[in-house]
């Protein structure tokens, strides 16, 4: 059975760059409802053991396409909003510190080229969707934006995310109404980069 993440932080707790009411519905309502189609999904297709990441890694092998289709966007919700979820609860700190800000140095040039460059593809971003930072097997980190509930491993590019901006409207608009460049600005407000960098170094061990 999969578990939504439990918000280890109050909804007020992002205040007042994501006001309580949008975490709430955020989290109690839209993720809930992934999970809750997932688990309903992945029953009916017999593969409610998998880990969520072999599961997304491996669409092609759900013979049925409804429920292929089902799967891959309530499984890619699930996936997508825990790590959402994860990575909020700012500790105060601006901006990564230790091996993960020298490696985001090394790749983007500078911390602020780093978030001009996911803001950028989490603005342009057509619709609902997402922008990501990934680790590649080869341990680089890279960008790039999605949209629906597809992720980059639904989209099968071997890379794990480790760092996302939600950019549904059901993540901002409650606030920020159709501004979404403001909301994509905020968020960097109330980052736990602590929490990014334990993902990046998890995913420099797979």
């Amino acid at each position: 059975m999969y578990q939504q993440y439990e918000l280890p932080y109050a909804y007020d707790a992002l205040e007042p760059y994501i006001d309580a009411l949008t975490v709430q519905i955020h989290h109690d309502k839209h993720h809930a409802a992934y999970t809750a189609k997932l688990n309903e999904l992945a029953k009916r297709a017999g593969v409610q053991d998998m880990d969520i990441v072999e599961l997304l890694a491996n669409l092609d092998q759900i013979a049925d396409e409804q429920l292929r289709t089902g799967i891959r966007n309530n499984g890619g919700g699930f996936y997508n909003h825990n790590l959402y979820f994860e990575e909020l609860g700012s500790t105060g700190k601006e901006a990564p510190t230790g091996e993960f800000a020298e490696k985001i140095d090394e790749t983007f040039g500078s911390f602020a080229a780093f978030k001009e460059k996911i803001s950028a593809l989490a603005i342009a971003q057509f619709g609902s969707g997402w922008a990501w930072l990934s680790v590649t097997p080869k341990g680089d980190l890279v960008l790039s934006a999605s949209a629906n509930q597809d992720n980059p491993i639904s989209l099968g590019t071997g890379n794990t995310p480790i760092f996302t901006i939600d950019v549904w409207e059901h993540a901002y608009y409650l606030q920020y109404k159709n501004l979404r460049p403001e909301y994509v600005k905020n968020i960097f407000e109330v980052v736990n980069w602590d929490t990014v960098a334990k993902n990046y170094q998890k995913a420099l061990k797979k």
